[in-house]
């Protein structure tokens, strides 16, 4: 984001509005989950399939399973994280002991919207207390509950909002160009995962492969299931060619 003149004045501490009613620093926080890594997630028929790039730096020697995008918060629910890791940790275990506090309380599991609530609430504390910064991440939380299936994204500002299909993260756009094209409600599971393979695969940045994706699917009655590398590329291998990338004329 580019800095107008006028404006240091302003960013320097969380509390403080610009004249026009901005605060900086959660803007600054939203430019830093632009910066991340992509993911995205989709609601089929009986349940949410979530897929996020690792962004493995060297694959050589890095260890994939060291770079975890996709976490468990409870047997219904997972989230997929883009932007500062370290901001998305503290914010996985809050969620986790929420969830596990919530079903000693009560012997039930926590809904997806009220632990997405209980996420946004703790975010948006750090948007409004001097000596603190926003998170700088953003959460894909998929699940479900008694009312069905549910997948929310939440902001660093602390907002939500419950989506059918979503991408956030870095080069988002040309994902949701291809979910608002493909997606539809009853897909099943495996056409949910080539769906959601297809859209990582448009907003990946050029030398990008899909053997560094971390892909899992939440189901009704079963729960949280990981694909393995050997079921992603399966998946992979059914996918549509890719376009050819379009070159502008030379003048």
């Amino acid at each position: 984001m580019e800095m107008q003149p006028g404006q240091m004045a302003y960013d320097r501490a969380i509390t403080v509005f610009s004249p026009d009613g901005r605060l900086f620093q959660v803007e600054y926080a939203r430019e830093a989950v632009r910066r991340g890594a992509t993911t995205a997630g989709l609601v089929y028929a009986n349940g949410v399939v979530l897929i996020a790039d690792r962004r493995i730096p060297n694959p050589k020697l890095a260890e994939p399973a060291s770079l975890e995008k996709i976490h468990a918060i409870d047997e219904n629910i997972a989230c997929a994280t883009a932007g500062l890791v370290a901001d998305a940790r503290v914010l996985v275990d809050y969620a986790r002991l929420g969830a596990q506090i919530h079903r000693v309380t009560y012997a039930e599991p926590m809904s997806v919207e009220l632990l997405v609530r209980r996420i946004c609430d703790y975010k948006q504390q750090y948007t409004q207390f001097g000596g603190v910064r926003p998170f700088g991440t953003a959460l894909l939380v998929g699940g479900y509950d008694e009312n069905g299936c549910h997948l929310f994204e939440t902001e660093p500002s602390g907002s939500l909002t419950s989506f059918r299909a979503s991408s956030t993260g870095g080069n988002k756009g040309p994902v949701m160009d291809l979910l608002e094209q493909k997606y539809r409600p009853d897909l099943d599971r495996d056409a949910a995962i080539l769906l959601a393979l297809e859209g990582l695969r448009a907003g990946l940045e050029e030398g990008g492969s899909l053997a560094q994706v971390e892909v899992c699917t939440v189901d009704q009655g079963k729960g949280l299931s990981r694909l393995s590398a050997d079921e992603i590329q399966k998946f992979a291998a059914r996918l549509p060619t890719a376009p050819a990338a379009v070159r502008a004329p030379r003048s």
